[in-house]
C-alpha cells in the first residue's frame, strides 16, 4: 500500500511530469497553477499538520502515475481553491482559460453537497458522481485522485468518521473506478477502505500474509526464473513480475467463505510481451510444461470486459505443487489494465484510431450518466433513483460462465435465454431447459455475475417459443427468435399463398397451362413488384396482396378490387370472419387489413372501415375527421372479443413545468398494464407539450391511465391524439 508523501516538493512533481508533458508551454502553466494555488492556500493547515498545498500537490501526483494531461494536472493543483480561499470561478478562467476552470469548478460542485444521515449522504454522493461526470470525464478522475489521497490520510479522523468515509467510498467510488477501468487506483481505495471500515479483518489478513510471506517469496522467485529460462528458449521477449494479490480481494474471497489456506491465486506471476499473437504463444508454452486447472482459463483478450481491460488468465500446477494464477499480457494492455479510459490522454495527439475507438466506446459508455442530471436539479432524488443508477449504471454488466470455464458477458438482468443466444444461435433454438450452478431454473430467471449455466438442447425441438420474446433481456436474443419465426412464417405463407392462388384459378375455371406460362407470369410480377413467384405466393399467405387480385389482372376483369369487396357486403353474407389485426369484417374472407395511423384505434374504440385504393381495409375510429365526409367506401367492422394483442396509441400531454415530470409520468405506468414505447417534446415555448407512444390492451385501461396522469400536479391537460 502506498503512504501519503507529507513532504512532497513542487520540484519532484515538476521533474516527475517533465517526463511525458514536453511542450514548455504547458510546464509554464503548471507552475503557474502551483504558484497561484501556493498564494492562495498560503497559512491554510491540514488536519495532519501540515501546509494545506501537500494535499493538492499529492493529488496531481497520483495523476502523473497515469501520465494525465497538462489541463488536469492544473486543475488537479487547483482544484480546492475556489471552494476553500478567496477565489472565484471567473478568477480562475481568467488566469487559466475554461477549460482548466470548468474542471475546477465541476470537483467544487461536486463536493460542496452535505447530508447528515445515511440515506441522504448515498443520495447526495450519486448525485455528486452524476453532477461531475455530465460535465467532463476528467472531473471524476481529479475526485478519484483527491479522495485516494485523503484516504492515505485517513489515521487523522475520528473512528466514526473513518468508518463513513470509507464506506462512502467502497460503496461509490470505487464502483465508478472500476467502471472507468483505473484498477490501480481502485485497488488501494479498496485496501484503504477495509482498513478503515474493519480493521480487525484487515490485520488478520495482513499477519497472515507476513507469516507465509518468505516461504512465498522464495516460491514465486524460482517459478519466476523458470518460465523466464523457457520462454528464453523460445526466443519470446518478455518481461515477468511476481503479482502481489490485494487485501482487499482476499477479504472478498474468505468472505465468501474460503479458508485462506484454498486461495491459491496468492501466488501470481504477470508475462508482458510485445504482441497479442505472443500472448497466446506464451499461454501454449506454458501449459505445455504446467498442467493447467480445468475451468481456471479467461481469454479476455478476445474478449475484453467492458472497462476495456484485456488479458490471459490461467492457474497451473506450478513448482512443488502450489498452484500459480498466471496472467499475460501487452505492455499496452497493461497500461489499460491498470489505467483504464485515464490511460488515453493522449489518443488524439498520437493519432491511434485504437485508442480513438476506445475512447469514444467509453464515452458512449458514460453518456447515460449526462442525461440523467443537470446540476440545476439537485433536488430530484431519491433512495428509488439511487437504486436504479446502481442497476443500470455501475453494475450494469455480469460475467458467466459456460460448464467448460468460457466467459460470457451479458447485461445485468439477462435470462438464460440471453445466454444460451449469446453462445450460438442453434443453442438457443434447441433449447428445452436451463441449470444455473447446478439447478434447475425456469427461463426468465436472471442471472447473478459468477453462475455457471448449463443449456440443455434437444435437435428434436420445434424451436424456441414465441413468449421467449418477452422472457429475454437482450436485444440479441429477441431478434434472434423473430428471426426464427420469420423464417417459420416464411415456409408457412409460401405454403398457404401457393394453394390460395391455385384454388382461385381452379375456381376462375382458368386452365393452369394458360395461368402459369411464363408471358403470363412475368406480367403478374412486373404489376405487383415482386421478384419471383415464391415472393408473390408469400405475399399472398400474409395478407400483402389476395389471389383475387392477381387473378384478376390476368382476366382483366373490370371490377375492381374495391367493387368485389363492397359487393360482398352488399349481398348480405353475414358471416363473420377473423383476419389479421384481430379486426372482424362482415362478409369477406380474404382482405388486407390495417390500422390507420392517423387516429391509432385500440380494443373497445367504435371502429368503422374503409376501403382503400390498393391497400385493403383501413380501420378508423368512428369520431376520426379523416373519414368525416366519406360515405360509399365505408363499411362495418367490429373487434374480435378473444383479442389479447397490446396496439398502440398516442396521448397528447400539456404541462405548466417539466421538473421531474418524464419520471412521474413513468411512474404511472406501474401496475397499469401501460407500455410506454416513446416520448416526445413538440412544444417547449410556454407550457411544456410531450406525445406519448403508449402499447395498450384497450380503451378501459388507457383511460385509466390518463386519469392517473391527470393527478400530477404539473399536467394541464391529457387527450388522445388524431393526426
Amino acid at each position: 500500500m502506498r503512504k501519503d508523501n507529507p513532504k512532497l516538493t513542487f520540484d519532484e512533481l515538476y521533474e516527475k511530469l517533465c517526463t511525458y508533458i514536453t511542450k514548455k508551454e504547458e510546464r509554464k502553466l503548471i507552475s503557474s497553477a502551483y504558484l497561484f494555488a501556493y498564494e492562495k492556500h498560503f497559512g491554510q493547515k491540514r488536519l495532519t499538520g501540515e501546509e494545506y498545498i501537500v494535499h493538492p500537490l499529492n493529488v496531481a501526483y497520483i495523476l502523473s502515475d497515469i501520465n494525465a494531461d497538462a489541463s488536469t494536472i492544473c486543475a488537479a493543483i487547483l482544484h480546492d481553491t475556489i471552494e476553500d480561499c478567496d477565489c472565484t470561478y471567473e478568477e480562475v478562467e481568467k488566469k487559466f482559460g475554461k477549460e482548466i476552470a470548468d474542471l475546477v469548478n465541476g470537483v467544487t460542485k461536486i463536493n460542496k453537497l452535505k447530508f447528515t444521515c445515511d440515506n441522504e449522504a448515498m443520495i447526495a454522493n450519486h448525485r455528486k458522481i452524476l453532477v461531475g461526470l455530465s460535465e467532463d470525464v476528467r472531473i471524476l478522475i481529479i475526485k478519484l485522485a483527491d479522495r485516494l489521497h485523503n484516504m492515505r490520510t485517513l489515521w487523522i479522523l475520528s473512528e466514526k468518521k473513518q468508518k463513513d468515509k470509507a464506506k462512502e467510498t467502497l460503496d461509490i467510488l470505487t464502483p465508478i473506478a472500476h467502471r472507468l477501468g483505473m484498477n490501480q487506483i481502485k485497488s488501494e481505495l479498496e485496501d484503504l477502505c477495509l482498513r478503515y471500515y474493519k480493521p480487525d479483518v484487515y490485520f488478520s489478513i495482513v499477519e497472515k500474509l507476513n507469516q507465509t510471506r518468505k516461504e512465498r517469496d522464495r516460491i514465486v522467485n524460482e517459478m519466476m526464473s523458470k518460465v523466464s529460462i523457457l520462454l528464453d528458449k523460445n526466443n519470446i521477449k518478455h518481461e515477468i513480475k511476481g503479482r502481489a494479490k490485494s487485501i482487499y480481494s482476499i477479504y472478498k474471497k474468505l468472505d465468501k467463505g474460503k479458508r485462506f489456506s484454498d486461495i491459491y491465486d496468492l501466488l501470481a506471476l504477470r508475462v508482458f510481451v510485445n504482441t497479442e499473437q505472443e500472448c497466446y504463444q506464451v499461454l501454449g508454452i506454458i501449459h505445455s510444461v504446467y498442467r493447467p486447472i480445468p475451468k481456471r482459463f479467461k481469454d479476455y483478450v478476445a474478449m475484453p470486459k467492458t472497462n476495456m481491460y484485456q488479458s490471459l488468465h490461467t492457474t497451473v500446477f506450478g513448482l512443488e505443487g502450489y498452484l500459480f494464477e498466471i496472467q499475460i499480457r501487452t505492455y499496452e494492455m497493461d497500461e489499460i489494465a491498470e489505467h483504464g479510459i485515464a490511460s488515453h490522454w493522449s489518443y488524439k495527439e498520437k493519432g491511434s484510431n485504437v485508442k480513438a475507438s476506445m475512447q469514444s466506446a467509453m464515452e458512449q459508455k458514460l453518456q447515460f450518466f449526462r442525461e440523467i442530471m443537470e446540476l440545476k436539479e439537485e433536488d430530484v432524488n431519491d433512495e428509488e433513483f439511487v437504486r436504479t443508477i446502481e442497476e443500470d449504471v455501475l453494475k450494469n454488466t455480469i460475467y458467466v460462465f459456460t460448464p467448460k470455464g468460457d466467459v460470457i458477458e451479458l447485461p445485468q438482468g439477462a435470462t438464460p435465454i440471453d445466454f444460451a443466444y449469446r453462445v450460438h444461435s442453434g443453442v438457443g433454438d434447441t433449447m428445452v431447459g436451463a441449470l444455473v450452478n447446478g439447478n434447475i431454473v425456469p427461463l426468465d430467471y436472471v442471472l447473478n455475475d459468477g453462475d455457471i449455466i448449463k443449456i440443455n438442447t434437444n435437435k428434436n425441438s420445434l424451436g424456441p417459443s414465441r413468449e421467449w420474446i418477452d422472457m429475454a433481456y437482450t436485444s440479441q436474443a429477441r431478434n434472434k427468435i423473430k428471426s426464427f419465426y420469420n423464417r417459420i412464417d416464411k415456409e408457412e405463407y409460401l405454403k398457404t399463398g401457393t394453394e390460395l392462388l391455385q384454388k382461385e384459378v381452379r375456381k376462375r375455371k382458368i386452365p393452369f397451362s394458360e395461368f402459369y406460362n411464363n408471358e403470363t407470369i412475368s406480367k403478374i410480377l412486373e404489376e405487383f413488384h415482386v421478384g419471383d413467384m415464391n415472393e408473390l405466393h408469400i405475399s399472398i399467405g400474409n395478407g400483402k396482396l389476395t389471389s383475387i387480385s392477381v387473378v384478376n389482372s390476368y382476366t382483366n376483369n373490370s371490377r375492381t378490387k374495391e367493387e368485389i369487396i363492397l359487393d360482398k357486403v352488399t349481398k348480405g353474407d353475414n358471416k363473420k370472419i377473423t383476419v389479421k389485426h384481430d379486426i372482424i369484417v362482415e362478409g369477406i374472407d380474404e382482405i388486407k387489413v390495417n390500422i390507420a395511423s392517423c387516429c391509432k384505434p385500440i380494443p373497445k374504440d367504435e371502429i368503422v372501415g374503409y376501403i382503400s385504393k390498393g391497400n385493403g381495409i383501413n380501420v378508423h375510429r368512428t369520431n376520426c375527421p379523416n373519414i368525416s365526409d366519406l360515405e360509399e367506401r365505408i363499411i362495418d367492422v367490429s373487434w374480435n372479443p378473444e383479442i389479447s394483442k397490446k396496439y398502440s396509441t398516442d396521448i397528447l400531454i400539456r404541462a405548466s413545468e417539466n421538473k421531474d415530470l418524464l419520471l412521474a409520468i413513468i411512474s404511472k405506468t406501474s401496475g397499469s398494464d401501460i407500455s410506454i414505447q416513446s416520448i416526445n417534446t413538440i412544444q417547449s415555448s410556454g407550457n411544456y407539450m410531450f406525445t406519448l407512444n403508449v402499447l395498450v390492451s384497450n380503451t378501459e385501461y388507457l383511460e385509466k391511465f390518463m386519469n392517473d396522469l391527470r393527478t400530477i400536479s404539473s399536467i394541464i391537460q391529457v387527450e388522445r391524439v388524431i393526426h
